[in-house]
C-alpha cells in the first residue's frame, strides 16, 4: 500500500467517524431535547454531582449534544468539535463505570429517559462502556486528522 493510498483510506476512515458521531450526538440530544426533567433524572441517577449542578448539566447536555452533532455533520471545527466529543464521552464512561462499581442499578440515559431500572430490569453496563470506547477510538481518529472529506473546515482549507 502506497502512503498516498494509505492517506486517503485514513481521511475515509475519519469521515466515517466524523459521521457516525454526527449521528449519535444528533440522536442523543434530540432524544432528551423533548423531556428535560428526564435528562435531569438521567444526570442525579448517576449520584456523582450535587443536584443544583445536575439540574444544569442534565437541561444543557442535549444541547451541547446537538451543537456537537451539527458541527460534525458539517464538518466545521472538526478537531475542537472531536476533542469535545472525546472528553464527553470519556466523562460518560467514567461515570458508567462509577455506577457499576458502585452497585447503582440505572439506564445510562444515553438516548433519552435514564435513572432508576425498574425491578427486574439490569443495567448493561458492559456493552454501553464498550460502545461509548469506540465512538472514544472514532473522536481520537477525527481528532489526528480533521480535514475529512466533504467538510466545511476542508472547503476553507484549499
Amino acid at each position: 500500500m502506497t502512503v498516498r493510498t494509505h492517506k486517503g483510506l485514513v481521511l475515509w476512515l475519519a469521515l466515517a467517524a466524523r459521521l457516525l458521531l454526527a449521528g449519535v450526538w444528533l440522536y442523543a440530544g434530540a432524544s432528551k431535547v423533548t423531556n428535560l426533567p428526564a435528562s435531569v433524572r438521567a444526570v442525579h441517577a448517576y449520584q456523582l454531582i450535587p443536584n443544583g449542578a445536575g439540574e444544569v448539566v442534565g437541561a444543557a447536555l442535549p444541547f451541547a449534544e446537538i451543537m456537537l452533532g451539527l458541527l460534525l455533520l458539517v464538518g466545521f471545527g472538526q478537531r475542537a468539535a472531536a476533542i469535545a466529543s472525546g472528553a464527553l464521552l470519556t466523562i460518560f464512561v467514567v461515570a458508567m463505570a462509577a455506577a457499576w462499581t458502585r452497585g447503582l442499578r440505572i439506564d445510562c440515559g444515553c438516548f433519552g429517559s435514564g435513572g432508576a431500572l425498574a425491578a427486574g430490569q439490569s443495567p448493561r453496563y458492559l456493552g454501553e462502556i464498550a460502545r461509548d470506547l469506540g465512538l472514544l477510538a472514532g473522536s481520537a481518529l477525527l481528532a489526528a486528522w480533521p480535514y475529512t472529506r466533504f467538510s466545511i473546515d476542508r472547503r476553507c482549507d484549499e
